[in-house]
């Protein structure tokens, strides 16, 4: 499959499928008539580079992940602590939107309960 089918049949942005040419991860891709060919390996190495896209990786951190996914089950460790990173942080974010949503909350309920301190403060016009 040529990197133009790859990225129509699933999806893909092309500057992921030239990303991960440029990474080196493609083992199994081979240059036929001047274009790439991917195999079913290389397709499962980029559905794993769109999840880590889709769970907030940059591009230097997917690159990472992919060549540690590479060396197997010796890099499990320095995969799971990057794993783990991203979903602390994820719970960080989550903690802080809950934050600003309780606020949101708060200022939403004195509005619609009549705030009796606003109306004391009120300028008579």
């Amino acid at each position: 499959m040529t990197i133009s089918e790859a990225s129509e049949r699933y999806h893909i942005p092309m500057e992921i499928l030239r990303q991960y040419e440029s990474w080196g991860l493609c083992g199994a891709v081979k240059k036929v008539m001047g274009s790439w060919q991917y195999d079913d390996t290389d397709l499962e190495n980029l559905s794993m580079i769109m999840t880590l896209h889709d769970i907030g990786f940059t591009a230097g951190e997917t690159e990472t992940y992919m060549k540690l996914l590479l060396e197997g089950s010796s890099a499990d460790g320095q995969r799971l602590r990057m794993l783990n990173e991203k979903r602390n942080a994820a719970l960080d974010e989550i903690h802080f939107r809950e934050k600003q949503l309780d606020r949101l909350d708060y200022l939403r309920h004195t509005i619609r309960k009549g705030n009796p301190e606003r109306k004391r403060t009120a300028p008579k016009g």
